[in-house]
């Protein structure tokens, strides 16, 4: 999936504001990203197939198409045509916090055409105080009310519609680290570019929030292709309650969700292996239909006009291998967001954020005994410890339409692996957009 974004919404949820204007019939947005990343010399005794390597620098490009219609009144169709290229570091391996939310799980040296999303959101109006939801990609200008049911089907992002959050969720704009645009643990349904077919209904009511959502997995763990029949599938339920503290606009979101489809539990995996003789443990003979259940919360909340803090947290079932994002079984993460009001730059931003991605001790016995994970696996696991990972980036905006980030991240312990690492990663990310 997505490396992922993640997969993820590509800005910030629109703004909401009380004005008369029209209806939007049209719109077309476009964006392009550039993100360089490269990491030093580090501490690496021993390595597997989904190891971080030393040494490298690698970059991704994207460039993609927002292409709105309203064909009735309170619907919209959205398009998303998008040419991808390049590489992860390792491409796109060696860590469950993966650095860049940028890089998909499938990279290319030549550019290549995707159609990442395609769907129709339909508002229906539940009465309440008028509201006018603004322009921004794949939004359509919209004089609505405060309650109301918004329904979307198609493809998309599971991250379009659930664990949303105003400081982390944009790797285009904000933080890179998969851990921190998503909650590392929450192991959403995704193909190898971060998106799938589904359905989602979201009940606004006063400053409460009920979504529910059914999506496709991916036909195999990890997987390229999706499921067409939900056969496999991921059912997704979040609540989300908004307030203010101080007059400044916060927000908690709880989010549940289980995997249903063809899963291994790692400990019936060794035990096959090991029956078998085989050196090199695998999961696919251990397959076979169970759930796999997880929960995460994430809070925001406004502190003044320039500073904002978020949290995010979660816990999925680590006896049963990750389907369709990363390989984290718990996390914890806690971050601000400054704009550069108080250094005359109230355009830029400085952001700092930490996260301690954790894996359960069946997971940390598969990784001992070789086995590989989606995005993990040393070849061996003699002392395991929790992925440390620190985020800094000042994005500069000189323009409304265009930023240049400068980012570092610190990662303690990549792979889950304390003889490895520490890995120190720098970043250029380069955005335009309209």
């Amino acid at each position: 999936m997505l490396a992922q974004a993640p997969v993820r919404a590509d800005a910030p949820p629109a703004a909401q504001v009380a004005d008369q204007a029209p209806d939007q019939t049209i719109a077309i947005h476009g964006q392009y990203t550039l993100v360089a990343q490269g990491v030093g010399g580090f501490a690496s005794p021993y390595s597997a197939d989904n190891s971080l390597a030393p040494h490298q620098v690698k970059a991704t490009n994207d460039a993609t198409l927002y292409l709105g219609v309203r064909p009735w009144r309170g619907a919209e169709v959205w398009v998303n045509p998008e040419i991808d290229q390049g590489f992860g570091l390792s491409n796109t391996l060696g860590a469950g916090g993966f650095p860049s939310a940028e890089a998909y799980k499938v990279g290319q040296f030549s550019p290549y055409f995707k159609l990442q999303r395609a769907f129709l959101r339909q508002t229906i109006a539940l009465g309440g105080d008028p509201l006018a939801v603004a322009a921004a990609q794949n939004q359509l200008r919209l004089a609505t009310t405060v309650n109301r049911l918004v329904i979307t089907v198609g493809k998309m992002g599971v991250g379009d519609v659930f664990d949303t959050n105003r400081y982390a969720h944009d790797p285009r704009g904000d933080f890179l680290n998969w851990s921190l645009v998503d909650t590392g643990s929450f192991d959403y349904a995704a193909n190898a570019w971060g998106y799938t077919y589904g359905v989602a209904a979201e009940w606004y009511q006063g400053p409460w929030t009920l979504r529910a959502g059914l999506y496709n997995l991916s036909q195999v763990p990890n997987g390229v292709a999706l499921e067409s029949n939900f056969s496999q599938n991921a059912l997704i339920a979040e609540v989300e309650r908004r307030f203010t503290l101080a007059g400044h606009p916060g927000a908690v979101r709880v989010t549940g969700f289980r995997n249903r489809g063809r899963f291994a539990r790692f400990d019936d995996a060794l035990a096959l292996a090991a029956a078998s003789g085989q050196t090199v443990p695998d999961l696919a003979p251990a397959r076979r239909v169970q759930d796999r259940l997880g929960i995460a919360f994430n809070a925001e909340q406004e502190v003044t006009g320039s500073l904002g803090l978020f949290m995010r947290g979660g816990w999925s079932d680590g006896r049963i291998e990750t389907y369709d994002f990363t390989d984290i079984d718990r996390t914890l993460a806690f971050g601000g967001s400054l704009t550069g009001k108080g250094w005359g730059r109230p355009q830029d931003t400085f952001a700092v954020a930490g996260v301690a991605n954790g894996i359960s001790a069946a997971h940390k016995r598969w990784l001992a005994a070789g086995g590989l994970g989606v995005l993990v696996g040393d070849g061996a696991l003699p002392h395991p410890g929790t992925e440390q990972i620190v985020e800094a980036y000042y994005a500069f905006r000189p323009v409304g339409w265009g930023s240049m980030t400068f980012d570092y991240q610190h990662i303690a312990n990549p792979g889950y692996n304390r003889d490895r690492g520490p890995a120190n990663i720098f970043a250029l990310r380069v955005h335009a957009g309209f």
